[in-house]
């Protein structure tokens, strides 16, 4: 006698609580709102500079590290708190974003780093940052918020 057993792996794993494609797809929204926002608000920031007789690279590093900062921490947490999560939580990653940020941008001020190099230890810092309070709250952030 033949018997055939089936698994279907993929049966409610994108609603199941605790997922982790949620937790992987809420990871992504997170990082194309970052990305978003570097393209939008940089860009309005660039413009407003320009309309100003100047340019985001002659500000100081310190400054273009708070603005791009700024411009990926903004619409994140509006994403995050328009997809229902709490004011709390909303604080939680916009610290994750926040310290990095000053961070960089202090080592920009002291001169340190120069400003490319701040930029770039900031964004090599804010993703994993970012990362580990989601896992810290794994939970949270693996189940639906709407």
């Amino acid at each position: 006698m033949n018997q055939a057993a089936t698994l279907n792996i993929n049966t409610g794993v994108a609603t199941a609580p605790g997922s982790k494609r949620h937790f992987l797809r809420h990871f992504g929204e997170m990082v194309l709102a970052m990305f978003a926002g570097m393209v939008v608000l940089g860009g309005l920031a660039g413009a407003a500079f320009a309309v100003a007789g100047s340019s985001m690279t002659h500000a100081s590093g310190a400054a273009q590290v708070v603005m791009m900062g700024l411009s990926m921490t903004l619409p994140m947490v509006g994403w995050m708190a328009y997809s229902g999560h709490d004011r709390s939580r909303n604080a939680e990653m916009a610290a994750s974003m926040i310290l990095p940020t000053l961070a960089a941008a202090a080592l920009a001020m002291t001169g340190a780093l120069e400003s490319e190099a701040a930029l770039s230890l900031q964004h090599a810092v804010m993703i994993p940052a970012m990362l580990g309070v989601m896992l810290w709250r794994y939970e949270h952030y693996s189940g639906a918020h709407e």
